[in-house]
């Protein structure tokens, strides 16, 4: 009969741990933070098909690093999850708190209960009516959550990133400033010898979710706006989209009633298994 091996429970959480940190270590990092207009995020990504940033529900966004197909395992969980208490209850009812719960809920199984944890880290973050009022929550493989103070790093080196972003980082700063606050720091690790790296502008993610909008505040920022965002061009970039009327600034009770959702529109249903 053969013996079977005998390993303590405390070794296969660290077992586990070591694996998923290892993974999400291989990726390359994001970046979210608050600024005057609302919440930004930038991730370094290759792929202009596989996004790292994404839209949950009206006023809250997902970001996330690790392994693609598992964080977009979550975050199609999370707009179902959105999509299904705003119609059973009120738009308003859906916050990024209890999102936050319940992706918290999710990793903390999978972790304690499957042979392999999930190698992803991931924020939910949520527009305020002030930066004071966002919401911004890193959630770990292992289910832990973190309410973080207007600015945070994920990834592999994410404790270098978050120096440069506490020492820059100011929550009244413009969208201009905040993109190029948060490209330096994500710059500011991985070059030969420690030396900073430059990144292009095909080689980001870049996405906000804009305090000024009523109803869905997300917006991805591309091609020639995000250019001019990098070369100074703040007010290029904040033009309301070609063809489209100007968003009101005062809220209707029309707008906060959308007709379409981040799941009506999601064009995002790319498999992959990367770590990104």
């Amino acid at each position: 009969m053969a013996m079977q091996f005998y390993a303590s429970p405390e070794q296969i959480m660290r077992d586990r741990s070591e694996l998923a940190r290892k993974g999400i270590a291989r990726g390359r990092s994001a970046v979210v933070l608050s600024y005057e207009g609302g919440v930004l995020f930038v991730a370094e990504n290759l792929s202009s098909a596989l996004h790292k940033v994404s839209e949950i529900y009206d006023r809250i966004g997902f970001a996330a690093v690790g392994r693609y197909n598992e964080f977009e395992n979550l975050r199609r969980a999370g707009v179902r999850m959105a999509d299904l208490n705003g119609l059973s209850y009120d738009r308003r009812d859906v916050t990024g708190r209890a999102l936050a719960n319940s992706f918290a809920q999710i990793l903390g199984a999978i972790f304690t209960e499957q042979s392999k944890p999930f190698e992803v880290e991931i924020c939910v973050a949520e527009v305020g009516a002030t930066a004071d009022d966002d919401e911004l929550y890193r959630l770990t493989y292992d289910g832990s959550v973190n309410d973080e103070p207007g600015r945070m790093a994920m990834g592999g080196q994410a404790e270098a990133i978050t120096g440069v972003l506490k020492s820059d980082h100011r929550p009244d700063m413009s969208l201009g400033d905040a993109v190029k606050v948060a490209v330096r720091a994500l710059g500011s690790v991985g070059g030969e010898g420690g030396a900073a790296r430059t990144i292009a502008a095909n080689q980001l993610e870049v996405a906000v979710l804009d305090r000024r909008r009523v109803g869905r505040t997300f917006r991805r920022i591309t091609g020639a706006a995000l250019t001019a965002l990098l070369d100074g061009e703040a007010a290029k970039a904040e033009e309301p989209a070609a063809g489209g009327p100007e968003t009101p600034t005062t809220p209707t009770e029309e707008a906060q009633k959308p007709t379409t959702s981040a799941a009506s529109a999601d064009l995002e249903d790319k498999p992959g298994n990367h770590a990104e």
